[in-house]
This record gives C-alpha cells, sequence and structure tokens, in this order.
C-alpha cells in the first residue's frame, strides 16, 4: 500500500515538474556573465546576457522638493481634516520630531502605525497656486521592472505630471497626465492602459482614473509598467521571449522604461468640490506617505552586480566592458564595436563580449609552453596543445604533467614504475643509474653504444651469459659426488 502510494507521488511529482520546467526557460533570469564548460580541448569559459536583481531603487535616490521651502513646519501651522474643514487639531512643527514632516518619511518603512509622511505647507496663499516639483534622482541609468506606486496621506491630487529624464535632469520628457478633469486641465481625452495596444504603448495619456479627489480607501496612484510588458509578454508576462525580442530591437520602447531621473509634479491638490473654500484653507495641502520604484541599474546585460559606493552606484561590469553602464569596451579590447547584450536566445542570450584589438593581441598572454601561439586568437581566447588547459593554457589534464609544458605522464609510483634502480622525476621521465637507459630504465646504456665487454664496467660481456649456470651446475654435481668420494682440491 505504502509502495503504491509512493509511486502516485513520484509520478504526479514528474508530471507537474514537466509543466513547470519550461517557465523558468521563458522568463530567463540572466544571473550569471559566464560559466566554465568542457570541451574536447578542455575548459573553456561561455559567456553569455546577464543583468542586476532587480529591487527597490529608492534606497539608492535623492530627492529634491522645489520651492525648497514648500515642506510644512516652518514656522509650525495647524491644518484641518479634508473631509471636516472644523477638525483642524493636527500640528506641523519641523523643530519637533514627532510632528515634523521631512521629505525622507516618503520612503522610510511603512507598516507602522501611525503611519509616517511628508506633507507641504497648507494653501494659505490662495489664489495663488500650490504647486511642488519632487526629484527623485539616481546619478545612474536605470531600468525599471514594476508599476511606480505612489500613496498620498492626503488626498489624490487633482491635477499632477509624472515626468522622466534619460540626461540626468537637463531635459525632461511627461510619462504620465492625472487629473480630475483631463480635458479641461490639459486639453486631452481621457484615456487609461487598458486604452493601448502594442502599437500605441508609447502614447502618452490623460488618466482620469486616479484622481478622483479625495476618498479614504483612494490614497494610490500608479504608472503602469507591468500592463505595459502584457501587451507583448501576454496577461500573466509568461511570454517573456517576446517582450525580449522587442526590447532588443526597438530603441524607443526599451529607453520608454529607462530613467535617469523621475519629477512628479503637484499643480493642485485635492479640493473635493467644484469651488475651493477660501474660508478653510488649511484644509487644502500635499501629503505622501510611501513611493515606490523597482527596477535594476541598466549594465546593458554585461553585468550581474551594481555596487553603492560613496552615494553612487556603478555596474561592476563583465565581458571585457567598462563605464558606468558597461557602455564601451576596455582598452585593448576594442577588435569590433561594442554591442550591448542581448536577451535573444531564451534563456542565456547573447554576451556580444568585446575582444582584442588587433594591436593589442599581442598583449593578450598566452603561456607560450602550453599554447599554440604566445597571442590570444582573433577572439581573444587562447589556444591549448594537446592535454593543456586553462584560460593561458598553463593547467595539465589529467594523465598529463607539467614539465615545460604539459607532457603525458611516462612513469608513476603505482602501475609504471622506473626499472634498474631509477626513479620518477615529476611523472614526466625516469631518472636511470649511470649503466641503464631507456624511457623506463629498461636498457644497458653500452648496449646501444654496442661496446658492452669485459672491460667496459657497464655488466657483463654477452659470451659469457651462460657461465653463472654452467657455475651452478658444477657445484651441484661437486655435492652429489663428495657424499661417496669427496673430491681433494
Amino acid at each position: 500500500m505504502y509502495l503504491s502510494r509512493f509511486l502516485s507521488i513520484h509520478a504526479l511529482w514528474v508530471t507537474v515538474s514537466s509543466v513547470m520546467q519550461p517557465y523558468p526557460l521563458v522568463w530567463g533570469h540572466y544571473d550569471v556573465c559566464k560559466t566554465q564548460i568542457y570541451t574536447e580541448e578542455g575548459k573553456v569559459w561561455d559567456y553569455m546576457a546577464c543583468q542586476p536583481e532587480s529591487t527597490d531603487m529608492t534606497k539608492y535616490l535623492k530627492v529634491k522638493l522645489d520651492p525648497p521651502d514648500i515642506t510644512c513646519g516652518d514656522p509650525p501651522e495647524t491644518f484641518c481634516a479634508m473631509g471636516n474643514p472644523y477638525m483642524c487639531n493636527n500640528e506641523c512643527d519641523a523643530s519637533t520630531p514627532e510632528l515634523a514632516h521631512p521629505p525622507e518619511l516618503m520612503f522610510d518603512f511603512e507598516g507602522r502605525h501611525p503611519s509616517t509622511f511628508w506633507q507641504s505647507a497648507t494653501w494659505k496663499e490662495y489664489p495663488k497656486p500650490l504647486q511642488v516639483n519632487i526629484t527623485l534622482s539616481w546619478s545612474k541609468t536605470i531600468e525599471l521592472t514594476d508599476n511606480i506606486v505612489i500613496t498620498f496621506e492626503s488626498g489624490r491630487p487633482d491635477q499632477m505630471i509624472l515626468e522622466k529624464s534619460l540626461d540626468y535632469g537637463r531635459t525632461w520628457q511627461p510619462y504620465q497626465y492625472y487629473a480630475t478633469d483631463c480635458l479641461d486641465a490639459f486639453h486631452m481625452d481621457p484615456k487609461s492602459v487598458k486604452d493601448l495596444s502594442q502599437h500605441t504603448v508609447l502614447e502618452i495619456i490623460c488618466t482620469e482614473e486616479y484622481s478622483t479627489g479625495y476618498s479614504t480607501n483612494s490614497k494610490i496612484i500608479h504608472f503602469e509598467i507591468k500592463d505595459r510588458f502584457a501587451f507583448f509578454a501576454g496577461p500573466r508576462l509568461r511570454n517573456m521571449a517576446s517582450l525580449y525580442g522587442q526590447l532588443d530591437t526597438t530603441k524607443k520602447l526599451r529607453d520608454f522604461f529607462t530613467v535617469t531621473d523621475l519629477r512628479i509634479r503637484l499643480l493642485r491638490p485635492a479640493v473635493g468640490e467644484i469651488f475651493v473654500d477660501e474660508l478653510h484653507l488649511a484644509r487644502y495641502f500635499y501629503a505622501i506617505s510611501d513611493i515606490k520604484v523597482r527596477g535594476r541599474c541598466k549594465c546593458n546585460l554585461h553585468a550581474t552586480v551594481c555596487v553603492y559606493d560613496n552615494s553612487k552606484l556603478t555596474c561592476e561590469c563583465e565581458h571585457n566592458t567598462t563605464g558606468p553602464d558597461c557602455g564601451k569596451c576596455k582598452k585593448n579590447y576594442q577588435g569590433r564595436p561594442w554591442s550591448p547584450g542581448s536577451y535573444l536566445p531564451i534563456p542565456k542570450g547573447t554576451a556580444n563580449t568585446c575582444i582584442p584589438s588587433i594591436s593589442s593581441i599581442g598583449k593578450c598572454y598566452c603561456n607560450p609552453l602550453g599554447s599554440i601561439h604566445d597571442r590570444c586568437n582573433g577572439s581573444g581566447f587562447c589556444e591549448c596543445k594537446t592535454g593543456t588547459t586553462g584560460p593561458k593554457c598553463d593547467e595539465c589534464l589529467p594523465g598529463n604533467s607539467w614539465h615545460y609544458g604539459c607532457q603525458p605522464n611516462v612513469c608513476d609510483n603505482e602501475l609504471l614504475h622506473c626499472q634498474n634502480g631509477g626513479t620518477c622525476h615529476n611523472n614526466v621521465r625516469c631518472l636511470c643509474p649511470a649503466a641503464y637507459t631507456g624511457i623506463l630504465c629498461e636498457k644497458l646504456r653500452c648496449e646501444e653504444a654496442g661496446s658492452c665487454g669485459p672491460d667496459s664496467g657497464q655488466g657483463p660481456p654477452a659470451h659469457s651469459k651462460p657461465a653463472l649456470p654452467l657455475l651452478l651446475l658444477l657445484l651441484l654435481l661437486s655435492a652429489l659426488l663428495g657424499a661417496a668420494n669427496p673430491l681433494v682440491f
């Protein structure tokens, strides 16, 4: 009974495994840049496309507010609940930690109660617009991998623009417009991501979906990255090969999900009514409790590690590339134009490594004792001699030992013994006594010279070989006869 259950469970596991097996291959993790493989020539490096893991990028950003003094609390002020303009018992005071709301609270750990948040000054200068720019900078090109999520502690703004920069804040392009009335605010027809397609995925839209004024259960604004991915990879993002193919071949699509900076432009706070209540302006302000940005360092598929050091992100480049984004070939490795790695074919992609320059191939060292040439070949690799392996052809395959290069083993202390008192030296030759020679010291040296004789001192002469058996025979005969008639000498 137990055996039958075991076999049933095993069969189920095999079935599930066979069904699930394709999915990791379809996704492609690209978490290894190179690995050693065995070929007929020995161990060689196999290179592949690689990229850092997706992570929370808010840990590495710098935040800047404009105007700089827009944060509440200096001087201290009281603000009211938007839903009840007469509930004005909340205070913001920058000099008191418990009552302060600085910008860094948009990126701290959430889940505490009461929640922490950044808050602007109130709209006390109405009708002058209450506008704030929040700029997030990484000083590094990053690739977005998940939705940008902004959680407001106050009501969601009536008007807002999310912008991006690809040149460290020198120029800006809109990512998406948000408004309670897109036509009135930005002269654009309202749309949602669901209205887009593969052909219009790069269209900049205005959405009313996230700007419905104040609601206690509706405080979140999204910029939908995954919904845009889904146009190519399917609703559950299972066909990533299709998305990767588009990212490989369409620069505009790749750049769309790439940023160096993001800017949140808050243009009009949540009013919740048609008109602003000028008698209760302390109820209008901006407050953000959390901003989520997930992505990875852009390393052009030439690195798996991105180091944060001295407040700066840098790719640890592989494939003989260099630069903050691994965007160029290293010196002496410019044998062909630099190219980013490719996601295809799934699951390893193509590394597109930089190869040595023709003028610098001689500087790529190969061990001349183990390599066919003392320079790397046109692909940047050493061509090893038989029995030799290693990146520089300085390691021996099993059955070989190093002696001015890898040589097949001639002797050892187990099977291939040196004869006639010879000793095995480094597995490659026998050190023979003076009278012997040969691979295993199996020959008399005088035999090779044809000089073996009684005066050679290198063993008995050739004609005297029967002398020893004849002497033994005479002694035996003498012993037998002596038993009857002792011999007298």
